[in-house]
């Protein structure tokens, strides 16, 4: 599944992009977090400034309000999307091989929560994941954000079993690949994923939160140090 280099082969489909390491995550998460705070920020300034020249426009400050809420959650609506399950397009018989299959990655715990949510939880570098059919979570050391990335096994024919396997392989073989090949669709609070999510899939979440609660997160690598300055004189 690696190329020569020790890389999933995917990544050279997209050249361009950077890896996704602990440090360029970060400052993806502070982006992120600075553009909703652009949307947000102005609707409650009109709202506050609204109350304050007349409190009596108070609907007027309460639509202001309530579109400064609604923003995130349709934020984090698009991420939870990734992990929602896909149509089956494999017969029964198919389906449970698969699973089968599947089960045999996963440890006993992971496995029953994959057969219970339909998402297999795996610790990582970067923070705990939880892996669907066409996208994965990422809940970040302590749990209190999470990044939702979208990325699917490149046959759409697969049994679910299947396609969670190929992409669940794909992040153990190299997670920094697995982060830079997938589109990262959201990143911000755990809690407004888990809103989001269907109810069978929140145990998932949760678990992946628990993990996560207990890791320490990674320093970034520092900056390569600069060459000392030498002089012919």
């Amino acid at each position: 599944m690696l190329d020569s280099a020790g890389t999933l082969p995917e990544r050279a489909e997209v050249w361009w992009r950077h890896p996704l390491d602990e440090h360029r995550l970060r400052r993806r998460e502070r982006l992120s977090t600075a553009f909703s705070a652009t949307y947000v920020l102005p609707f409650c300034v009109i709202g506050a400034g609204v109350l304050v020249l007349d409190p009596w426009l108070f609907p007027v400050a309460l639509w202001s309000f309530l579109h400064a809420w609604g923003i995130p959650e349709l934020f984090a609506h698009r991420g939870a999307r990734v992990v929602f399950p896909l149509r089956g397009r494999g017969d029964g018989r198919s389906e449970q091989a698969a699973l089968g299959l599947l089960g045999d990655l996963l440890d006993h715990e992971p496995r029953s929560l994959m057969l219970e949510t339909g998402l297999a939880l795996h610790p990582g570098r970067l923070g705990t994941w939880l892996v669907g059919e066409a996208g994965a979570l990422l809940v970040r050391p302590r749990g209190w954000r999470v990044a939702c990335f979208c990325v699917r096994a490149a046959d759409p024919d697969l049994p679910r079993g299947d396609r969670v396997a190929h992409l669940l392989l794909a992040l153990r073989e190299d997670e920094i690949g697995f982060a830079t090949v997938a589109n990262l669709a959201f990143t911000g609070a755990t809690w407004r994923v888990y809103r989001r999510l269907r109810d069978h899939q929140r145990p998932a979440l949760e678990a992946a939160i628990a993990t996560a609660g207990t890791m320490r997160p990674i320093a970034p690598a520092p900056a390569p140090a600069l060459p000392p300055h030498t002089s012919s004189a």
